[in-house]
């Protein structure tokens, strides 16, 4: 029998995706570890001190996780071996018994591997830098400035600032940014990624805890043309009405979270109600201010799916059952717990039963 070539060998390989399954093929001979390496398009770092035995055997990952432990000569290495990558993911979620290992070296990871990622990985267009408190602005421009980047996350990333809004600001592809727990952003950012070229691109924004936000700036984010998903949970109090019926002028919106946005009453959802026709979700948990007159506003509306109203204390039984039994599209329904005891068993019983209701 021929042997056969290292093509037909990755022909095979590529219909084995399960991770044990090409293990196991790596071990039959020379030449399919070898193939199985070069074929390999997705890795999981679970112990970054062993990257430098194992990760030249991948040279076309084109998407790599890894967790705690991982510093900034690990990403010199990978961004040296792996200059085709798309992905990379330094949020990795692991076991308990590996975090214990790796607790001391959490922020091990600056600007300056970023730095190295960004100018070794042209082509990356997804970067998750969720918890990486050591990364700041000039990681954050790299990114942006050397390649595509299509989703960044840089939750509670603390040394971003404005200043690395107004690179965001600049792209042109951008249409995922996650800045939850960013607190020193402020409106002069969002006016960067307001004006910039991201408005025209941008389909979700993350800003929870951005507790530095007000009105002025939210107000100008409804000049992001095709927003869709926009998270304001916990952002302050100086997030008020003003903000939240500007919001109602992004037409392309599908959710909204206002939860703890203790100056959001009904005001902003009668707004929002009556223009966000594409509206699919709105999460209102902790906003005191709204009554049943702003719930009722989505009586007649034609796709909301989700609305949840925990800690709403001013909204009752009757303004629940009008809004369900006159949004045939509502699916889900969170609820005050507390209003459990307060609605009828009778009037439970007229919901629909595609509405799922939820006491939380």
């Amino acid at each position: 029998m021929d042997k056969i070539s290292d093509d037909e060998v990755g022909l095979i390989l590529k219909r084995v995706t399960d991770r044990e399954d090409r293990k196991a093929c790596s071990q039959v001979c020379t030449q399919w570890r070898r193939v199985e390496g070069s074929t390999r398009t997705v890795l999981k770092v679970l112990d970054p001190q062993l990257l430098h035995s194992f990760l030249p055997r991948y040279p076309n990952l084109l998407a790599l996780e890894a967790g705690r432990g991982i510093a900034d000569s690990h990403l010199e290495l990978i961004a040296e071996t792996c200059p085709a990558l798309q992905v990379v993911n330094l949020n990795l979620r692991q076991t308990e018994s590996v975090l214990e290992v790796f607790e001391s070296d959490i922020d091990t990871v600056t600007d300056e591997g970023i730095c190295a990622i960004a100018a070794g990985c042209g082509d990356l267009r997804r970067v998750y830098l969720r918890r990486r408190k050591g990364v700041g602005n000039v990681g954050a421009t790299a990114l942006i400035k050397s390649s595509n980047l299509t989703h960044l996350d840089l939750s509670w990333c603390h040394g971003i600032t404005d200043q690395a809004l107004e690179a965001i600001g600049a792209a042109g592809s951008l249409q995922v940014l996650i800045l939850h727990g960013c607190t020193l952003v402020t409106d002069w950012g969002l006016a960067s990624l307001s004006t910039g070229s991201s408005a025209r691109t941008l389909k979700r924004l993350d800003l929870q805890e951005c507790d530095q936000i007000s009105d002025m700036g939210v107000s100008l984010l409804q000049q992001l043309s095709c927003l869709q998903v926009l998270n304001l949970a916990e952002c302050g109090p100086r997030v008020t009405d003003t903000g939240g019926v500007a919001l109602g002028a992004v037409s392309s919106l599908e959710s909204i979270n206002f939860s703890w946005l203790i100056n959001i009453s009904d005001i902003s959802l009668v707004a929002i109600a009556e223009n966000c026709h594409n509206l699919k979700e709105i999460n209102v948990t902790g906003c005191e201010l709204i009554t049943g007159y702003g719930v009722r506003a989505f009586s007649q509306h034609k796709s909301l799916q989700v609305l949840i109203l925990a800690s709403c204390y001013n909204v009752y039984g009757d303004d629940i059952e009008q809004t369900v039994l006159e949004c045939p599209t509502l699916l889900y329904l969170g609820l005050e717990k507390g209003l459990r005891y307060w609605i009828p068993d009778g009037l439970l019983e007229r919901i629909p039963g595609h509405c799922q209701i939820e006491w939380l």
